[in-house]
């Protein structure tokens, strides 16, 4: 039975992907940005669901210009987030690449960065500020890949200026997963040598799957040290995935 839900997940989770791309070849070059937002916005949450996994979401994200800030487990982070609220994302450049997702996450209005450019991140700290200025909500991933759910990397603090000069706030997001079997779930976790279909298979194979996303207050921005900041909004998520696990 486990074999059947999964086929019959992947199955959905492939025409929502589809009716995805569709939309945005055919009714995105025709709406407002703000409608397109509101389009990302419901076909993450049927994505989810057709991936068999429940959003449980804790507070809101805060109306924009705001910098949102999260720890990074899996590419479902991308879902959830924008089942919860759609946002503009910060990612690797070598996404834009993949087939059919990179262009469904371009089409999303993705900022894309070469990490293993150290240049680049000036580059794209002007555009998310350019953003903010006009009232966007961009989210970023400081640890600049992913872990395995059961703790934070350090929070590299570039992409922070961008709000600073702004003098937009930045909000913590915490995004955890569990399952029937544990809850710290390493079905959807993408981290060292696992590939993205192995990711997706163990995650349409999990029994229960939750993606829980905390929002905590927004924080203040004006006069801030960026390195200071990433360690307080590191600090706070971290203690929050603490307190769940107590």
């Amino acid at each position: 039975m486990r074999l059947v839900r999964a086929l019959w997940r992947l199955a959905a989770a492939s025409w929502q992907a589809l009716t995805g791309a569709l939309i945005c070849a055919l009714w995105f070059p025709f709406i407002t940005p703000a409608q397109r937002m509101a389009h990302v916005g419901r076909w993450s949450a049927r994505m989810l669901r057709a991936l068999g996994i429940r959003l449980e979401a804790h507070g809101a994200i805060h109306p924009g210009p705001l910098l949102v800030v999260a720890n990074h487990v899996s590419w479902v982070d991308i879902l959830a987030v924008n089942a919860l609220h759609p946002v503009r994302f910060v990612s690797k450049a070598d996404v834009k690449g993949w087939p059919f997702i990179g262009y469904l996450v371009a089409s999303g209005g993705t900022l894309f960065i070469e990490r293993e450019r150290k240049r680049d991140a000036l580059r794209v700290v002007h555009q998310i500020a350019e953003a903010l200025k006009r009232g966007d909500i961009v989210a970023v991933f400081p640890e600049g890949t992913t872990s395995d759910g059961h703790g934070v990397l350090p929070f590299h603090a570039n992409l922070l200026q961008a709000a600073i000069a702004t003098g937009a706030p930045v909000q913590p997001l915490v995004l955890r997963y569990r399952d029937a079997r544990s809850p710290v779930s390493q079905a959807p976790a993408y981290v060292g040598d696992t590939s993205l279909a192995e990711s997706l298979w163990a995650t349409v194979m999990a029994d229960k799957l939750v993606a829980e996303v905390i929002a905590e207050n927004a924080q203040g921005t004006r006069h801030a040290d960026r390195r200071a900041l990433a360690e307080h909004l590191r600090e706070l998520i971290v203690g929050r995935l603490n307190e769940g696990r107590a």
